[in-house]
C-alpha cells in the first residue's frame, strides 16, 4: 500500500492512500483463515473449519474487518513518513474523502497532534493589584454572622410564620400522588428564606399558622440531582409544629471562642478575627481573579502566544458552543438551519474565533501548570465531584459514575488545575506585591 503523508501545519497532517480491491480482497483471506483455526462451527472441528465455510458465513464481517486493519495500517505508515508517535494524536482522524469505487477505495485523512507550546515570558503578562484591604467593619460582621449562627435556637409565642423564622414542621412530598424516598421528614428545623429547599417550598410557608396543615405545590428544578424527580411537579403536606428564634451573643465569650477555635489551646478573640481576616481577605482575592485578574492574564496569553491549533479539536469545540446556544435560538432560526444547510454552516462558523481563543488557552493553561507544577490527584477530583452532588442534593456516587461513563472527568479535572493554577500565580504575585518587588 502505498501512503503519501505531509504536515499542513505544525499540529495538522494529511494522509493519502489508495486502496486497491486486490489488497482487500488479500486481507480478508487472511482474516478468514486466523478465523478458520478459532472458530467453532457445528460438523467441523475447532481449528479444522474451511476457510470457504468462514468466508461464506461471516464474508461481510470479515470485509468490514480488513478495511479497518489497512486504514490502521495507513495511519501508522503515514506516523513513520512523518516522525509521529502514536501518543501526539488528538482525537479520532478526519476523513476529508473516502470514494469507493469498483471494489477500490481512494481515501484522504486528516490527522491532528498535540502542538508545541513555549511560554516563555509569560511572567511579564501577570496583571499588577494591591492586596485586596480588610477593614474592621467586615471583620465584626463576620463575627456577629457566627454568633448568629451557633446562637441556640428557642421556641417563641409568634402564631404566624414570616421570612427569617425559623420553622419547626413535619413534612412529605408526593410526586403524581405517591410518596417518593427522602421526601418526609418529621420536627425539621428550617429557617424559611435560607433558599435550603427547592424553589417554592419556603415561600409556599409563609403564612403558616402553628398547628396548621397545608399542601405546598412545588416543581423540582430540572437539574435536580435525583433523575426520577427532575423536573417533576409535586406537593408536599407540611404541618407547623413551632416558630423558632435565635438570640445570639453580643459579643464572643469564652463559650464562643471554643466553638470559634475547636482544639486551639488558647483560643482569643484577636486569633479568631486573624483567621476571620485571612478568610475575607482570600474570598476577595478570588472574586479579584475570577472577575478581573483571569480573563486580563488569559487574553494577555492568547494574544502574546501564538501556535497551530489541532483542527480537530477546534472543531469539536465550535460544535460544543454551537450546540451550547442552540436553546437561545429563535424558532424562526431554528427552522431555517434545519432547511438550509448555508445557513446553518454560516451561523456555526460565527463560533469559530472564540473556539480557537478556547482551545488555544487550554493548551497554554496545560503548559504553565506542567511550568509550575500544578496537579490535581484522583482524591481531589474525586471530592470536587461529591461536592458537587452534595449541592444538587444527588448521589454521590452516582453522580461520579456519570461522570466517569460519559468521560467528562478529564474536563472536570482540567477545570480544577486551571483554578489552582491561577490561584498559585496570583497569590504569590499578591506577595510580590505586597513586599513591593
Amino acid at each position: 500500500m502505498e501512503v503519501k503523508a505531509k504536515m499542513k501545519d505544525a499540529a495538522n497532517a494529511v494522509a493519502a492512500s489508495k486502496i486497491g480491491a486486490k489488497q482487500i480482497a488479500a486481507k480478508v483471506e487472511e482474516l478468514a483463515k486466523k478465523a478458520s483455526k478459532q472458530l467453532r462451527i457445528d460438523g467441523f472441528r475447532q481449528g479444522k473449519v474451511p476457510t470457504a465455510v468462514v468466508l461464506k458465513r461471516y464474508g461481510k464481517q470479515l470485509e468490514g474487518d480488513a478495511k479497518q486493519e489497512l486504514l490502521k495500517n495507513m495511519i501508522d505508515q503515514s506516523l513513520k513518513i512523518l516522525k509521529k508517535k502514536q501518543d501526539e494524536i488528538l482525537s479520532e482522524p478526519v476523513f476529508s474523502k473516502f470514494d469507493e469505487k469498483e471494489g477500490d477505495i481512494d481515501v484522504e485523512i486528516e490527522i491532528s497532534f498535540r502542538p508545541e507550546v513555549n511560554v516563555e515570558g509569560y511572567e511579564e503578562l501577570i496583571p499588577k493589584f494591591s492586596s485586596p484591604r480588610v477593614t474592621q467593619k467586615e471583620i465584626d460582621e463576620k463575627v456577629a454572622e457566627f454568633l448568629q449562627m451557633i446562637a441556640p435556637l428557642s421556641k417563641t409565642n409568634k402564631k404566624i410564620l414570616a421570612k427569617d423564622d425559623f420553622a419547626k414542621f413535619d413534612f412529605e412530598g408526593f410526586v403524581d400522588g405517591k410518596p417518593f424516598d427522602g421526601g418526609k421528614a418529621e420536627d425539621y428545623v428550617l429557617q424559611i428564606g435560607s433558599n435550603q429547599f427547592i424553589p417554592g417550598f419556603e415561600d409556599g410557608m409563609i403564612g403558616l399558622r402553628v398547628g396548621e396543615e397545608r399542601d405546598v405545590a412545588v416543581k423540582f428544578p430540572e437539574n435536580y440531582g435525583a433523575k426520577n424527580l427532575a423536573g417533576k411537579d409535586a406537593i408536599f403536606k407540611v404541618k407547623l409544629h413551632e416558630i423558632q428564634t435565635k438570640k445570639p451573643a453580643k459579643e464572643l465569650g469564652e463559650e464562643e471562642l471554643k466553638k470559634a477555635l475547636p482544639g486551639e489551646k488558647e483560643p482569643s478573640k484577636e486569633k479568631f478575627e486573624a483567621r476571620i481576616k485571612e478568610r475575607i481577605k482570600n474570598d476577595k482575592l478570588q472574586k479579584l481573579i475570577n472577575e478581573d485578574l483571569k480573563p486580563k492574564f488569559a487574553d494577555a496569553l492568547a494574544e502574546k502566544f501564538n501556535f497551530a491549533l489541532p483542527k480537530a479539536i477546534v472543531e469539536q469545540e465550535i460544535n460544543l458552543q454551537f450546540n451550547n446556544a442552540w436553546s437561545g435560538f429563535s424558532k424562526e432560526q431554528i427552522e431555517e438551519f434545519k432547511n438550509n444547510k448555508d445557513a446553518l454552516d454560516k451561523k456555526r462558523e460565527e463560533f469559530r474565533k472564540a473556539a480557537e481563543n478556547s482551545v488555544k488557552l487550554t493548551f497554554l493553561i496545560d503548559e504553565l501548570a506542567k511550568k509550575r507544577k500544578i496537579d490535581v490527584s484522583d482524591q481531589e477530583l474525586v471530592q470536587a465531584v461529591y461536592m458537587e452532588a452534595y449541592t444538587y442534593g444527588a448521589d454521590p456516587k452516582e453522580h461520579l459514575n456519570r461522570y466517569r461513563n460519559n468521560g467528562m472527568l478529564p474536563a472536570v479535572k482540567m477545570a480544577l488545575i486551571e483554578e489552582k493554577l491561577f490561584n498559585d500565580i496570583f497569590s504569590k504575585q499578591g506577595k510580590k506585591e505586597e513586599k513591593g518587588e
